[in-house]
């Protein structure tokens, strides 16, 4: 109603209005994360459409008016990069009859169906933001928390995304998560569903983060072991001490200033991050990506802040060792 009463405000019949608008509605409100429903697409889009169908007849007379018209405005719109589709329907009907848009002049492309475009472009936003949705879509400018795990880079999305003709429909973010959710779920099926709670190691030698380097050296030793978890009184993991960091401290016990220094040290001082821990319930092949790609020798496993268990490449190999003679039997 509110876009019928623009257009006879401005001496435009609804139909002339209405009816690019509703597809205009249906892409803002049905599919927001699409490049097609952005704002700069639509506005853009719409009018840039319009004004081009517009000088296109008025130039143009003639039974060929209508095609080049419908066609200068694709392009038109394609080299704005506010490709719409209803921009195409907007020029198609300016094209058809363009007496109304004569008698308003060039302002009809901004008033009133500009105008009408940024009123559906505002309720689509705080419809979909309601409802839960990102609209407009807008790539964060830090890497989300959640990122796809293929090691690929936004450019590299892009590009496949124009190397398949895609870059209309779908999004990169969009694209991204697709690809890390199917990731997700390939690993899940490819290990029936094993998470890091089902082969981790549990029985565990911990350390708090006062005990010293002397103490957590002997227990490195004495059980042959590669690193030790640093928790505190709750068992809340606090760090890692790994075998490897401690053998520099060793090769520098012959100068007494080291061993004063030594001496003092204590785990908290010296142990690595925990950042790198891992859920429990964490599946074990989106595990295989992070270790790929970190290098990681050892990761603790977390409930919570609560250290439950330790994972090693050892664990890992001996998951994917698991049924090796039937496969290859098979």
């Amino acid at each position: 109603m509110g876009l019928a009463y623009l257009g006879a405000l401005f001496g435009l019949t609804s139909f002339y209005l209405v009816a690019p608008l509703g597809a205009t509605a249906v892409l803002l409100f049905c599919v927001p994360n699409s490049p097609l429903a952005q704002p700069w697409s639509a506005v853009v889009g719409n009018i840039s459409a319009a004004l081009v169908a517009l000088i296109a007849v008025w130039y143009i007379p003639g039974p060929w008016s209508v095609g080049i018209a419908v066609g200068s405005a694709i392009t038109a719109m394609m080299f704005l990069r506010a490709l719409h589709p209803p921009g195409g329907a907007a020029a198609l009907l300016t094209a058809l009859n363009p007496e109304l848009a004569f008698e308003a002049g060039p302002w009809f492309t901004v008033v009133p169906l500009g105008a009408a475009t940024v009123v559906l472009v505002l309720c689509a936003t705080v419809y979909n933001r309601l409802t839960g949705r990102n609209y407009p879509f807008r790539l964060p400018k830090e890497k989300p928390e959640h990122a796809p795990r293929l090691g690929l880079s936004t450019d590299q999305l892009s590009g496949l995304l124009e190397r398949y003709n895609q870059t209309t429909n779908l999004g990169v973010a969009d694209m991204g998560r697709l690809l890390a959710a199917a990731e997700a779920e390939a690993a899940q099926h490819r290990f029936n569903g094993t998470t890091c709670a089902d082969i981790m190691t549990s029985d565990l030698i911990t350390v708090n983060p006062m005990t010293s380097l002397k103490e957590a050296a002997r227990l490195l030793r004495k059980h042959r072991i590669k690193s030790l978890p640093v928790v505190d009184a709750g068992d809340t993991l606090q760090g890692v001490i790994l075998q490897a960091d401690l053998l520099g401290m060793i090769a520098a016990q012959g100068r007494p200033l080291a061993r004063k220094q030594q001496a003092r040290q204590t785990a908290g001082d010296f142990m690595h991050s925990a950042n790198q821990a891992v859920p429990h319930d964490l599946p074990v092949g989106v595990l295989l990506n992070r270790l790929a790609e970190q290098g990681s020798d050892v990761i603790p496993v977390v409930k919570g802040t609560q250290l439950v268990g330790i994972l090693t490449r050892t664990d890992i190999m001996r998951l994917l060792l698991q049924g090796s003679k039937e496969r290859v039997a098979a």
